[in-house]
């Protein structure tokens, strides 16, 4: 896991001191004598809780919040220039004309809240040189921080009119968000979620939508010139129609149920390959196992709870969904999007079969070269599993068995592993777990 460039220089405010900040702060914005505003300026507030304070008008240019927990608190007016607010919990929150110019608020939180009229272009970060004078810490060439939203949820969010010139939200869930009128020039929106959200009146001239999702998003009134749009996903059907089949789909997952009940004699294994399965959410309901999909839609499903054993999903599109406590066992995931799932308690352990012979032999799951950035798999049961050359940055793998995986090749670029048994765990000679 990377950290912020100054974090372990910076000094750490304590809970107390927080706190006692919090009381003159509120006496400050109240007009009390005695008060003072809360000026917090390059500290380390990693992991301390500020929910339902009121810090509006604060400033805390530079500071470090990696882990803090902001939720349902009042920094409308409040100054984050530069801050480095990685995984903090931003939930219900009001950042009402915040500045965030310069912020890196990757995997953060930040389901309902209120960043309307809100600053997020780019910045440069300042910090106090020892020497009395300033100093830059440059997060580019030239010194310019972008502002960077990668992985952040985001759902529901009020962003109707931020200034976001060329921030960065790859990778972030942006559904159900309002961002009416917001000036979106040059902003990475690559694989994005942004099903059911408002952009009328935005200006998205240069964008980044790459694979974004789309879905029954308001896009009217936008400005788009020289706006990458490629593999973008919209509510037009991506890939095969399902009312198109032969057979109709319940008569075929039927089938499939009379086929794995009479090891193959009777009935028909399910293939959905190629098919757009993101409006039938029934599929949950029918029986999986074996079952396969290559290339096929499943955008949003939830399929928490539920056994999924030895099914081939490779190259699928799996983006959002729900895998919490279901069985995945000698399932394959080759080359699958899988970024911004959860898979917390699910079990991805190999699966055992029985020879005619009498002998054994193991299938491990298999993910290797799939995407799951920003995935949850905290408590997942993942010895054996084939992770390699996937794309695991910004993963949480905390408390989850990784016993004898295979993560040659992966992007590890701030994963979480934080209790993970690791033992005999394969890596690349210059990767360390820590």
């Amino acid at each position: 896991m990377s950290n912020s460039p100054d974090q372990f220089f910076m000094a750490h405010l304590s809970q107390e001191e927080l706190n006692q900040a919090v009381k003159l702060h509120k006496l400050y914005i109240s007009g009390q004598n005695g008060g003072s505003r809360a000026i917090i300026k390059f500290k380390n507030l990693s992991g301390l809780d500020l929910s339902g304070v009121d810090f509006s008008h604060a400033d805390f240019t530079g500071s470090c919040f990696i882990g803090a927990n902001l939720s349902k608190g009042n920094f409308a007016s409040a100054t984050f220039f530069a801050c480095d607010m990685r995984r903090a919990n931003l939930e219900k929150a009001s950042f009402v004309r915040a500045d965030f110019r310069g912020a890196f608020v990757a995997g953060a939180n930040l389901e309902g809240a209120n960043l309307k009229s809100a600053d997020l272009r780019e910045g440069r970060m300042l910090d106090n040189g020892q020497s009395g004078g300033q100093k830059t810490i440059q997060y580019s060439e030239d010194g310019i921080a972008r502002t960077v939203f990668t992985g952040a949820r985001m759902v529901s969010t009020n962003m109707s009119a931020v200034r976001a010139m060329s921030a960065d939200f790859s990778d972030a869930d942006l559904s159900n968000v309002e961002i009416q009128g917001a000036d979106l020039r040059d902003v990475n929106m690559e694989g994005t979620n942004l099903s059911h959200s408002d952009l009328s009146g935005a200006d998205l001239r240069g964008a980044n939508l790459k694979n974004s999702i789309l879905t029954n998003a308001n896009m009217q009134s936008i400005e788009k010139a020289n706006a990458n749009f490629e593999g973008a996903i919209t509510e037009n059907t991506a890939g095969l129609d399902v009312d198109d089949m032969d057979v109709p789909l319940e008569q075929r997952l039927n089938l499939h149920a009379q086929w794995l009940g009479s090891q193959g004699e009777v009935g028909e294994r399910l293939d959905l390959s190629g098919y757009d399965m993101r409006d039938y959410e029934e599929l949950r309901n029918f029986t999986l196992t074996a079952m396969k999909a290559v290339g096929a839609n499943f955008l949003n499903q939830d399929f928490s709870e539920i056994d999924i054993q030895s099914a081939v999903f490779d190259e699928s599109d799996f983006r959002d969904c729900k895998f919490t406590k279901s069985d995945l066992r000698g399932s394959s995931f080759r080359e699958a999007r899988l970024s911004r799932c959860n898979f917390s308690n699910a079990n991805l352990a190999p699966l055992m079969f029985k020879n005619p012979d009498g002998t054994s032999r193991v299938m491990p799951v298999n993910m290797n070269g799939a995407t799951l950035r920003y995935s949850i798999m905290k408590n997942a049961v993942m010895a054996g599993i084939r992770l390699k050359g996937a794309d695991l940055s910004f993963a949480d793998f905390t408390g989850a068995d990784l016993r004898k995986a295979d993560l040659t090749g992966t992007n590890l670029n701030g994963a979480i592993f934080a209790g993970a048994n690791i033992e005999g765990t394969m890596l690349d000679p210059d990767v360390e777990i820590q």
